[in-house]
């Protein structure tokens, strides 16, 4: 169903705007199953779900334990002229940890390693209590802003890209041979969509609002 647009003037506390095309809507509440979108480009403005909280947070946590896996397991493997070289997700953030390119190396690992790890611990804290029935814990509202915040510069899925990008061009150069690290990042990514895709902030929100207030 669509949020129906406002007409009049009504109390723009009632009102909120369609993150895609800032279209206004007259908040309503939205039964659980049902799905609400801009009625102008149809975006999904809020999608409450019974189980959604739960599904967010085991998937924040099998985000967690395969960050780890990507970071200490091989990643990569290159054969070329009798030499072999290995390389772990924390060779490649530290190559540039030297010279000019040393604030590279801080650069790489907080977009592909540190700002998606906090988002996945941020969630867990905002939802594990109400998961349980619990009210919000402590500034749950400031960490949850702080997670939404960060959720442009997690950079995981763009770093995967790049890698894949980058082995079609070594491909004709050595033997690769690709290591569970490598996967265990491509199962992150998919995770982390699949995260994103259940999470509505707006009813997020107003369950914060609503726990904390009873």
């Amino acid at each position: 169903m669509s949020i129906e647009s406002p007409h009049g003037l009504p109390d723009l506390e009632t009102l909120i705007a369609c993150p895609s095309c800032d279209a206004l809507h007259v908040e309503r509440d939205v039964p659980v199953g049902e799905t609400a979108r801009c009625v102008r480009c149809d975006t999904v403005l809020e999608a409450p779900r019974a189980t959604a909280m739960t599904r967010i947070i085991m998937l924040a946590l099998a985000a967690l334990i395969l960050m780890v896996a990507a970071i200490f397991f091989p990643f990569l493997e290159l054969e070329a002229a009798g030499r072999v070289q290995r390389a772990s997700l924390l060779d490649t953030v530290t190559a540039f940890s030297s010279g000019l390119t040393a604030p590279l190396t801080f650069a790489m690992a907080a977009l592909i390693v540190v700002l998606p790890s906090v988002r996945f611990i941020a969630l867990i804290y905002v939802l594990g209590p109400m998961a349980f029935g619990h009210r919000p814990a402590p500034h749950a509202e400031r960490v949850f802003r702080i997670a939404d915040h960060l959720r442009p510069w997690a950079m995981a899925e763009v770093f995967i890209v790049g890698v894949a990008v980058a082995l079609v061009k070594v491909a004709g150069l050595a033997h690769i041979f690709i290591g569970p690290a490598f996967w265990a990042f491509v199962a992150l990514v998919i995770v982390t969509v699949l995260k994103d895709n259940f999470m509505s902030r707006l009813t997020l929100w107003k369950t914060l609002e609503r726990r904390r207030a009873s």
